[in-house]
C-alpha cells in the first residue's frame, strides 16, 4: 500500500509515525508550508516532501505517482478531484467529530461550545463537500465536564484519530477497498466560525 500523506503540525507528525508501523510505503508527504514540522520529520527519514503551490488546494501533480491512498492529517487544504483520481483508492481524512455533526473548522471547539456530552472521531472519504464524504470508520467518546477543547483533543480525539486511521489503512491493505457509509444529511451541522 503506497500512501501520500497530506498534513501539518503535530498531528501530521504523529500520523506519519503511526503509518510507519503499518505495512505501507509512505511515498510522499505534502505540506502547505516548507517550514512545517511534518516536512522536517519526513525529510529526516528520507521521505520526499512536496510544498503545495496553493495552500488551500492539493492538485494531481502534487500527489506521488503510484499512490494507492491519500491520507490527510491536520490539513486545511481541499484535495482536488484530479488529485483524488490519481490515487487508486482515493483519499481519507480524520475529522474530530461524529460526522455529519460539526463539519468544518473548529469542530472540537464547537463540541465544547454546544455542550455535547459525547464527542467522537470520523475517518471519511475525501470529496467535493468539505467533511461530507462517506464514513469509513467512526467511534465516540464522552466529554468530561469542564473539559476544554484542547484537553478533549489531547486526551481522547487525537489518539482516537490515529487508531481509526490505522484501522482504515489496515482494512485497505487486506481488502483493497475502503468501507463507506453515506452521511445522513438531516443531521449535518456546519458551525459558524468562532469569533
Amino acid at each position: 500500500m503506497r500512501i501520500t500523506l497530506v498534513g501539518s503540525k503535530h498531528f501530521g507528525v504523529t500520523t506519519l509515525d503511526m503509518l510507519k508501523t503499518h505495512d505501507v510505503e509512505i511515498v510522499s508527504v505534502v505540506v502547505a508550508d516548507a517550514e512545517d514540522r511534518l516536512a522536517a520529520a519526513a525529510k529526516a527519514v528520507g521521505i520526499p516532501v512536496t510544498v503545495q503551490a496553493n495552500p488551500k488546494l492539493v492538485v494531481a501533480s502534487e500527489i506521488a505517482e503510484g499512490t494507492d491512498l491519500i491520507v490527510t492529517a491536520h490539513s486545511h487544504a481541499r484535495i482536488g478531484k484530479d488529485a483524488l483520481a490519481v490515487a487508486k483508492l482515493g483519499g481519507v481524512g480524520y475529522h474530530p467529530s461524529l460526522l455529519p455533526r460539526h463539519r468544518g473548522i473548529a469542530a472540537v471547539e464547537w463540541t465544547i461550545k454546544e455542550g455535547d456530552p459525547i464527542a467522537g472521531g470520523t475517518i471519511y472519504h475525501l470529496a467535493d463537500v468539505m467533511d461530507g464524504g462517506a464514513i469509513a470508520a467512526q467511534e465516540w467518546c464522552f466529554v468530561k465536564k469542564g473539559e476544554t477543547a484542547r484537553e478533549l483533543w489531547e486526551r481522547a480525539l487525537a489518539p482516537l484519530g490515529l487508531k481509526l486511521l490505522g484501522e482504515v489503512v489496515d482494512h485497505a491493505i487486506v481488502h483493497k477497498t475502503l468501507p463507506a457509509t453515506f452521511q445522513d444529511e438531516q443531521f449535518a451541522t456546519k458551525a459558524p466560525k468562532l469569533a
